[in-house]
């Protein structure tokens, strides 16, 4: 099982930036598919971004492309998602997650471990 920890969430106003980092446990990190997931009040979790385990496949959420950059350093063990041009709609708690398999999924259920959330919230 692998351990995820978020972090890098917080306050920030409309069109902002923040970066979110998840730092994760396992010593087969640089095998598995990374995707970041969120969960607004009252909503669903939904899908973000997943980078495929070289980093060479990325997928985005379509309200998020343009504006969001996964990224992962596989010698540190984390995945990033660097988060510009924020909008209040982007308000949620956000979520890593690690998938065992070599495919950029956008399921969550496709999703093996996962991480404890992260607040971000973007005031208008």
């Amino acid at each position: 099982q692998v351990q995820l920890v978020e972090s890098g969430g917080g306050k920030v106003q409309a069109g902002g930036s923040l970066r979110l980092s998840c730092v994760t446990s396992g010593r087969t990190f640089s095998l598995y598919t990374m995707g970041w997931f969120r969960q607004a009040p009252g909503k669903e979790r939904e899908f973000v971004a997943a980078i495929s385990w070289s980093g060479g496949r990325g997928r985005y959420a379509d309200s998020v492309k343009g504006r969001f950059t996964i990224s992962r350093d596989n010698a540190k063990k984390t995945v990033y998602l660097q988060m510009n041009s924020l909008k209040p709609e982007d308000t949620a708690v956000y979520y890593c997650a690690a998938d065992r398999a070599d495919v950029v999924n956008t399921n969550e259920y496709e999703y093996d471990d996962w991480g404890q959330g992260t607040q971000v919230t973007v005031s208008s």
